[in-house]
């Protein structure tokens, strides 16, 4: 059996409220349109998710402008809800958009690994998808991969597949991670998330072909060093055995599966049982792994390796897989 792994997780929303206005958003809404998720919710929340296998706790908010006067506000929000998490068992990751460095090194404290996806390195898409959404300038994701380096922050980055860009922008985007890696080795996972019409996009386009996505994860495995994982959503793979293809072509990750994905709401996960199932009778394994992988270990700070580590310890005691 070969091992497929995804993370046990559980998505906290701070806020659904976001500056940028992506044409295909299924996400967001307008500045001053949404309440913010309250600790004491967050608490209840998490406390009703201990004792049922959930490790990684995905905090995933809208963004605020980066010289909004709520902008301390928000972020000491989502690293209080880090916090909280931390306290009660689970392991943060947090996406937030782009970040300020020191927003960066403040929230390494309370997360084992951050993630922002680059989407497409071409800056044509700010004429179109992009045109109302100044945080996707490219320049400024890859200064925040750059950054996640000389922290030392492990990361999971990725693109987002047909939003008008071209083909040739797959390689050049994957070109520019495996770079930036090559220079920090702090890439853990490269999503290839394909573009899947929700109700509340604005931007009128079809799904990605998705016949397509075996051959792109076989030379996105090419391009990338070998010990980036590249992820792939389960729930975005409606044809089983589509999935199974980009098993074969080099993906070995299905990221978090929770019970909702919030940027893709209409598209639901199967039940871990029946993928689990599926997985095994075309031989390979579904196993569990930490938002963190071991050979990053290393990079935390003292107190969050000595709870990872603990974790590890017990996992491989229950027999577990040490990931």
């Amino acid at each position: 059996m070969i091992p497929i792994t995804y993370s046990p997780a559980y998505t906290l929303v701070p806020t659904y409220e976001c500056f940028n206005r992506c044409e295909y958003c299924n996400f967001r809404v307008d500045p001053g349109q949404g309440a913010w998720l309250t600790l004491t919710a967050a608490q209840e929340i998490l406390q009703s998710l201990q004792g049922q296998g959930i490790t990684e706790i995905l905090i995933l908010s809208g963004e605020v402008h980066p010289q909004s006067p709520e902008r301390p506000a928000w972020f000491q929000r989502i690293y209080d809800l880090c916090q909280l998490s931390l306290d009660l068992g689970f392991f943060p990751h947090t996406n937030a958009g782009p970040l300020h460095q020191q927003e960066m090194a403040q929230f390494k404290t309370v997360n084992v690994s951050l993630g922002l996806m680059l989407e497409q390195v071409t800056p044509t898409l700010l004429t179109s998808v992009h045109r109302q959404a100044p945080s996707k300038k490219p320049a400024r994701r890859r200064q925040q991969l750059q950054w996640a380096g000389e922290l030392q922050i492990p990361f999971t980055t990725g693109l987002l597949l047909g939003i008008g860009e071209q083909e040739s922008d797959w390689w050049d985007s994957l070109q520019a991670i495996a770079e930036l890696h090559q220079h920090y080795g702090h890439i853990q996972e490269v999503i290839l998330q394909p573009h899947s019409p929700g109700p509340q996009q604005t931007w009128q386009a079809s799904p990605f072909p998705l016949a397509a996505l075996p051959d792109l994860v076989a030379r996105a495995r090419q391009i990338l060093p070998a010990d980036i994982t590249i992820q792939i959503p389960p729930n975005l793979i409606t044809d089983l055995p589509l999935l199974l293809q980009c098993l074969q072509a080099g993906a070995r990750d299905l990221g978090g599966l929770s019970p909702m994905d919030e940027v893709n709401p209409s598209y639901p996960h199967l039940p871990l049982a029946q993928l689990t199932l599926y997985l095994a009778q075309a031989g390979w394994q579904l196993q569990p792994r930490l938002p963190l992988y071991p050979h990053h270990d290393a990079w935390l700070t003292p107190s969050l390796r000595q709870r990872v580590q603990a974790w590890r310890q017990r996992d491989v005691s229950n027999g577990g897989m040490q990931q």
